[in-house]
């Protein structure tokens, strides 16, 4: 069962490893994102930041989308990280049950615009999001489980 899909461009953090895994109180994290997938530093220094307990898993979008599609994730309680809006926007189209999205950090860059403290978004973000809220994706801000969620329909 899918517990969360969150963006976060730091994938696997303190936060993410402690705070929202325990509050989900999942049992694997599956990281979807192609350049991790074949970093092998990259992924070493993910897998030394999950906590104990917590299986880790780290696939391509189209091979996390072929697990999820073909039922393997089903057996766990299971939290969805990804690294950019177009990734939550095409996890989304590929697998229309995702109807929620945590967008955790999303770092800057000169052609976006800041609308919360730790999210920035482009002109194209923008589009991808009004395209996921159109199909019922409920789109929240919120960066720790304690904290307020923020509706980022109303931000952008």
């Amino acid at each position: 069962m899918i517990k969360m899909v969150r963006v976060d461009h730091r994938l696997l953090h303190g936060q993410v490893a402690f705070a929202w895994t325990k509050t989900l109180g999942v049992d694997c994290i599956l990281i979807a994102n192609d350049e991790v997938a074949k970093d092998t530093l990259r992924m070493g220094a993910l897998r030394m930041a999950a906590p104990s307990g917590v299986k880790l898993v780290i696939k391509s979008m189209e091979d996390s989308i072929a697990n999820i599609k073909a039922g393997k994730t089903d057996k766990y309680n299971l939290f969805i990280l990804l690294e950019s809006i177009e990734d939550a926007y095409r996890l989304t189209e590929e697998v229309p049950e995702i109807k929620f999205i945590n967008l955790g950090g999303i770092k800057s860059a000169s052609d976006k615009r800041q609308i919360s403290k730790a999210i920035f978004v482009s002109d194209h973000d923008c589009d991808l999001l009004r395209k996921m809220n159109d199909k019922d994706v409920k789109l929240e801000i919120r960066m720790v489980p304690d904290e307020k969620p923020l509706n980022a329909m109303d931000l952008i």
